[in-house]
């Protein structure tokens, strides 16, 4: 079996198109927090990893929230005097704002203007709004287009229904040789918006499918939910798994082309927090890690003060902060292959680190060794320094105490890991190291 590591073997160019290919599937599905577009998302997941499908009923209690009504549409229109569909969800699900009732009748001008949203700064493109918790009804328009309108009356039909029915998530577990598990999490809620958050879907399925074929130490838990009310209807159907979850990813806005962010858990410390810096940190590109703030995605969830799990957000550039964000614009062309591939890269990374962290006890800890009788030891280079080899070694011994684990020991030698590593490997090889936890 393969490590977590991808090896020769893994072709990141063919995964990010393939990625790219699979958003391009999922895009035309309106999406909501409830609804057949989450069921039919799932669908299209379920095709590449088994995924096992909750659904939730309305009115379930969990925690201070109650699982909303579902909703679901099939059309919408706005037409003009001449009967013209001047405003079509047909064309864009985004024109309709989520959870908009079922309506039909005959408005005016001035009325139907307080039911429409625009982006006068970006006049061309269409905005995503929401009514969740709201009965509300309303359409999203280019500026343009608003601009344009100019007939006293206009026809609004929404044909849609919001009844009881069901909240839909799901789930994936991937047994490794232990119970602790690395929890991936990703939210499906979101129309036709590809950075936010096609690209996450994208990115936790190849991940999955990758582990699927791999020894894994860890066992892994893949969400797909809604976002807010989903993971806090997990969270709440689950207590008695939490217990279980070690490390834990929110990925979201994987696709675009900015530098890598990463939002530590609200410990602040966890293994994965030092484990995403670091992999960041060797990366070779610009990022940015930031600490935790209780505004974002569902890791404000996983990391509310009654679980504080050791759970992070893995983005590029984050939620609000580029341009496209919730707009027409964050569509198949402002996501690319290569960065989907770069995203999913940096997640196996991390994942790697995480299944080979290991801390160590030196059982030679009075002075060091004698490496040449063990076949350890590297002749020293004409300037007089230690290889890299025999540095790792050195390190290694020195910092084998019990409390360090190999990534505290690469970060504080500014090695690689997989240098330090190795150097672990021959020193258990030569009974000179013993596993204090892992």
């Amino acid at each position: 079996m393969k490590s977590a590591d991808p090896d020769s073997s893994f072709d990141s160019v063919e995964a990010g198109h393939e990625m790219h290919k699979f958003i391009s599937e999922l895009y035309p599905i309106c999406r909501s927090i409830t609804g057949n577009g989450v069921r039919q998302t799932l669908s299209l997941i379920n095709k590449r990893i088994p995924l096992e499908i909750k659904e939730v009923p309305t009115g379930t209690k969990v925690f201070d929230w109650v699982v909303p009504k579902e909703w679901n549409i099939s059309d919408a229109y706005v037409k003009n005097a001449k009967g013209e569909r001047i405003i079509d969800f047909r064309k864009s699900n985004l024109h309709v704002v989520g959870y908009s009732i079922p309506m039909k009748k005959r408005v005016s001008l001035s009325e139907l203007k307080q039911h429409l949203f625009t982006i006068p700064e970006h006049p061309a493109w269409v905005p995503y709004r929401n009514s969740y918790y709201k009965e509300d009804w309303g359409f999203c328009v280019n500026h343009d287009q608003l601009i344009e309108l100019s007939d006293e009356y206009y026809e609004v039909c929404i044909e849609s229904s919001l009844k009881d029915g069901h909240l839909t998530y799901g789930e994936v577990h991937l047994q490794g040789d232990r119970d602790e598990e690395i929890l991936i999490s990703t939210h499906i809620c979101h129309p036709s918006l590809c950075n936010d958050n096609l690209s996450g879907i994208a990115v936790a399925v190849f991940l999955a499918q990758y582990l699927s074929s791999v020894s894994r130490r860890y066992s892994y838990r893949f969400l797909f939910l809604p976002t807010t009310i989903g993971s806090i209807t997990w969270l709440a159907l689950n207590e008695a798994k939490l217990s279980h979850i070690k490390h834990g990813l929110v990925l979201a806005c994987l696709g675009d082309t900015g530098a890598f962010t990463y939002k530590r858990s609200r410990r602040g410390n966890a293994e994965i927090d030092k484990v995403a810096e670091y992999v960041l940190k060797y990366s070779g590109r610009d990022y940015k890690v930031t600490d935790f703030y209780p505004y974002g995605y569902d890791e404000r969830q996983y990391c509310s003060l009654g679980f504080n799990l050791p759970v992070g957000c893995f983005m590029r550039t984050p939620n609000g902060q580029f341009p496209e964000y919730h707009t027409s614009a964050d569509n198949l062309d402002f996501i690319k292959p290569g960065a989907l591939a770069e995203s999913l890269e940096n997640c196996l990374k991390i994942i790697d680190l995480l299944e080979k962290n290991v801390w160590f006890v030196n059982q030679n800890p009075k002075c060091e060794p004698q490496l040449g009788k063990r076949g350890l030891y590297r002749p020293l280079n004409t300037k007089g320094e230690p290889p890299i080899e025999q540095l790792g070694i050195l390190w290694v011994l020195n910092l084998a105490d019990g409390d360090h684990s190999l990534l505290d020991i690469a970060d504080r030698a500014g090695m690689s890991f997989d240098e330090v590593s190795k150097a672990a490997d021959d020193l258990m090889r030569a009974g000179l190291l013993k596993i204090n936890k892992d």
